[in-house]
């Protein structure tokens, strides 16, 4: 199965630190962060994990519901969570999948094709509430990824979803949007009366709606 944005993600059960998950109820009405590890006890993993935690607040505030999975066993993963929390000063209270036959990672296409063994690439799923991908990343396992980057794009995400605007390049949030060019001109009128046009007549620039 190959998945994108726009794709329904993939239900599963699974194990995990926090004990086992239907994913989809476990999710509920929540966005949902999945995200994918080589393997257990590497460098760059335990920063990103540790990273994640110390970022609860923030994704709580979002209404996301932050996962991990990594082919490693259920054993595993307790032994490494402590050696995360030692390290980065942290408590980790989000779920890591256990998911040791690499099921869920090929369900997701976390593996890649011709790949000699199940370890994962660095994989990161936006999921709505709706339980559809709205993003899709993927990094080699030598790089961390940007979790300010990752907010940033939540907070896009959410913005067009309530709001049916669009960012520009290097938006961030508070800062003007784009009206839509397939938003109904009656209703661009209602909601974005102060809008301004900058060069082109499909590039309109208004304020953030979410901060009215």
């Amino acid at each position: 199965m190959i998945l994108g944005i726009g794709s329904i993600a993939p239900d599963f059960k699974a194990d995990t630190t926090e004990g086992i998950i239907h994913f989809y109820r476990w999710l509920g009405r929540s966005w949902g962060l999945l995200f994918s590890h080589p393997e257990d006890y590497t460098p760059v993993c335990t920063t990103e994990l540790g990273t994640v935690a110390q970022l609860e607040r923030e994704f709580t505030s979002r209404n996301v519901k932050a996962i991990a999975l990594s082919v490693d066993t259920l054993e595993a993963h307790r032994d490494w969570k402590i050696d995360i929390e030692n390290s980065m000063g942290v408590d980790v209270r989000f779920p890591i999948i256990a998911d040791a036959d690499g099921e869920i990672a090929h369900l997701y296409g976390m593996i890649p094709i011709g790949a000699t063994d199940k370890r994962t690439v660095r994989s990161v799923f936006i999921i709505d509430p709706d339980k559809i991908i709205q993003l899709h990343l993927t990094y080699p396992s030598s790089i961390g990824r940007n979790f300010d980057e990752i907010l940033r794009a939540i907070d896009a995400l959410q913005l067009h979803a309530d709001h049916q605007v669009l960012t520009p390049a290097n938006w961030k949030p508070e800062e003007d949007v784009i009206v839509d060019p397939q938003m109904p001109k009656d209703l661009v009128n209602t909601k974005f009366p102060e809008r301004r046009v900058q060069g082109a007549p499909y590039l309109q620039f208004s304020k953030d709606p979410s901060k009215k």
